[in-house]
């Protein structure tokens, strides 16, 4: 991959009620939209531990990386052309709860088919992919 795309990683938690989503706001940065939660790599982290640590800053729950699944990655034609690796928490420690609100003003849990309108765009069309694994290329 080459150092300058940018690279993110989203995690899908799923329980009975459905698959959590949370509401971004203040970051301007598809504000008022529905995503994954997630976030960047940072230099020199991995992507287990990138998911590991976001979760626990964005959500305050605590994941083994052990616990991590790939389900695929999407190469997203954006401002940035961007790489965004998307992976499954098989099990996790905590209740998911806001820790950053000025990041982040609702979290709830959503059916896979009825995901809120104001999902961003791509991250639908990854969880439409299924569990994977998968690549898709969008926009280009």
């Amino acid at each position: 991959m080459h150092a300058g795309i940018p690279v993110g990683v989203h995690v899908l938690f799923e329980r009975e009620g459905g698959i959590l989503l949370m509401r971004r706001a203040g970051t301007g940065f598809f504000d008022g939209l529905f995503s994954l939660p997630g976030g960047h790599v940072e230099p020199g982290e991995s992507l287990a531990r990138t998911a590991v640590r976001e979760m626990r800053e964005e959500l305050g729950i605590d994941i083994d990386p052990a616990e991590l699944a790939n389900m695929g990655v999407v190469h997203r034609r954006s401002d940035t052309n961007r790489v965004d690796f998307f992976l499954r928490a098989k099990a996790w420690s905590g209740e998911p709860h806001i820790c950053e609100p000025g990041k982040c003003d609702a979290l709830g849990w959503f059916a896979r088919d009825e995901l809120p309108v104001n999902t961003v765009a791509y991250v639908r069309d990854a969880l439409a992919a299924g569990d994977g694994p998968w690549l898709l290329e969008l926009g280009w």
